[in-house]
């Protein structure tokens, strides 16, 4: 999980152009991950993704309810977190805008412009 290898992985798979990705977040997120005790810091954070699904029935819940604007912007091609999580949003919440950009799991480092020009749209929407 937190080799070189892996934190490559997550931010070069996906990406239809992996020259695209700034190799210094790799090295600087992997020097991150590599400091004594991290790799159980991280080990107990993974496992405890698994109790968010507990709590997802009352975020839906709330999503229902309130029906907040929503932009869910992901990486079509994030095998960490799949695009069905950005799609869920919109069973809650039908207005929900969800965006599947050509990209990864670390979508900002390929589409960055792209995914800023999706907000500043999206909250100029709601100043309306």
């Amino acid at each position: 999980m937190v080799t070189f290898d892996a934190v490559e992985w997550q931010y070069r798979h996906g990406v239809p152009d992996p020259s695209l990705v700034d190799p210094d977040a790799i090295v600087a997120d992997h020097a991150q991950l590599s400091r004594p005790g991290n790799a159980d810091i991280q080990l107990a954070l993974f496992l405890d993704y698994a109790t968010n699904v507990a709590a997802y029935p009352a975020w839906q819940q709330y999503l229902r309810v309130h029906q907040p604007p929503v932009l869910a912007v992901w990486g079509r091609h994030d095998e960490i977190f799949g695009p069905d999580g950005a799609r869920a949003f919109a069973r809650d919440v039908p207005d929900a805008e969800i965006q599947l950009l050509d990209a990864g799991h670390f979508a900002l480092q390929t589409r960055l412009d792209q995914i800023a020009a999706l907000c500043r749209r999206f909250l100029e929407r709601l100043s309306d």
